[in-house]
Order: C-alpha cells, then sequence, then structure tokens
C-alpha cells in the first residue's frame, strides 16, 4: 500500500472499491452481531470468546492491512467491533470492565510500530464508555518467555508452545485481583493464546468474562 493511500486513503480496506477507508458495503459485515466462537478441538479453559466474523474476505484484508501496512486509521471501525464484542461476554450495563490485550510480541511492536492489538482495546474502552459502560484499558500482561513462531502449529503444539508463556507481573496483581476481565486480541485460531492469558489472570485473582476478538479462522469451524 503507498504511503500517500496511508494518510489520504482513496480505496477501501476491505474491497478495494475508491472513495474510503471502509466502503458502506464493507461496515455492513462489521456491524454483523457478535456470536460465540468455539474452536475445535476447544482447549480446556478457553474463555468464551466472541467474534463478528471469519478471517475471510474483508475483514481479512482489513487486519492485514490495519497489522501489517500500517493502516492505523482501522484501529476505529475495528475497536468498535471489539467493543460490541465485549459487550457481548458482559451483558450487565452495571458491570465495570478492565480490558485486557493480548500482548504482542517485541519483534512485532518493531516491525508494525505499535502494539495494534492495545490500539483495538483502547478504541473498544472509548467506545464502551460512550455506551455508558465503565471500561478501561490494563496491560498488564507480559510475556514471561520467548515463544516460537506458531504459523502451522496443530492446535495441540500451540498449546505446547504457549504454555505458561505469558504472567501477570506481580506489580500489577494488585490492579486486577477480583477485577472483571474481557480479553482482548485481534484472532482467534486454536484458542491456545486466550487460554494462556486467561491462566495468568486467573492466577492473578482476576475474573476472566470472555474475550473479545475481531474474527477467527475458518479452519476451526464451518461458518
Amino acid at each position: 500500500m503507498a504511503l500517500l493511500d496511508l494518510v489520504c486513503p482513496t480505496r477501501c480496506s476491505g474491497c478495494g472499491v475508491a472513495g474510503s477507508l471502509v466502503c458502506r458495503r464493507c461496515e455492513l459485515v462489521l456491524t454483523a452481531p457478535a456470536i460465540c466462537h468455539v474452536p475445535t478441538p476447544c482447549p480446556a479453559g478457553m474463555p468464551q470468546t466472541w467474534v463478528v466474523s471469519a478471517y475471510d474476505g474483508p475483514v481479512r484484508s482489513m487486519l492485514l492491512d490495519f497489522k501489517e501496512r500500517g493502516a492505523v486509521g482501522l484501529a476505529r471501525p475495528l475497536g468498535d467491533v471489539v467493543a460490541r464484542c465485549a459487550a457481548a461476554a458482559a451483558p450487565d450495563p452495571g458491570t465495570a470492565l478492565l480490558l485486557v490485550p493480548v500482548p504482542s510480541t517485541p519483534a512485532a511492536i518493531r516491525r508494525r510500530g505499535d502494539d495494534v492489538v492495545r490500539l483495538l482495546a483502547e478504541q473498544a474502552s472509548r467506545r464502551l464508555r460512550t455506551c455508558g459502560r465503565q471500561a478501561k484499558v490494563a496491560a498488564v500482561l507480559r510475556q514471561r518467555r520467548q515463544v516460537a513462531d506458531s504459523a502451522g502449529l496443530s492446535a495441540s503444539a500451540r498449546m505446547m508452545n504457549l504454555a505458561d508463556a505469558l504472567e501477570v507481573p506481580l506489580r500489577a496483581a494488585s490492579g486486577v485481583r477480583g477485577s472483571h476481565i474481557v480479553i482482548i486480541d485481534d484472532l482467534v485460531t486454536t484458542g491456545a493464546t486466550l487460554t494462556t492469558a486467561t491462566g495468568a489472570l486467573v492466577r492473578a485473582g482476576a475474573q476472566v468474562l470472555g474475550a473479545a476478538v475481531v474474527a477467527a479462522t475458518q479452519r476451526q469451524r464451518n461458518w
């Protein structure tokens, strides 16, 4: 994507039609209702996970533009999707929420220029507050060890690769103890990352209500 397109977009990130960053047709995809996604196989301890789409078509294109091609303007529409999924995970409007983003690796942050999942969480928090919900971002998860590239790994291999790879540092544990957590990520594949994140937060004393994610890979579910 040309730098000029990132600054002054002239095409839809989802389908390529000229006119705007997200055209009206692709907006309709993003406004689909949140559904509860269960991968197959489903890892033990995976939180209830809400998504709006399969990782395909315009949603896949938008996520790739956002994550890998610097289209930071997509943080708003994609973050609004995450907000809707977080509301589905915590339907009681009186529940104060902590949105905890899955941390990007240092290499990914260097390559992308920012922690894109945290950007989604921050926009989701803003959107929820405009809807009268109490919500704030708590980036408390940290990688406690390096993990291998999970591309191409089976579900069981991903779980082994990610086992105990995330933690809540002691200095941050008091801030989440007893809190109601919704975990934020951009994409769910096997559920291994969300399961690992849930384990770390539960050990820190938090109550994980669910996970809010933009999309889920089709290989794990017949959409």
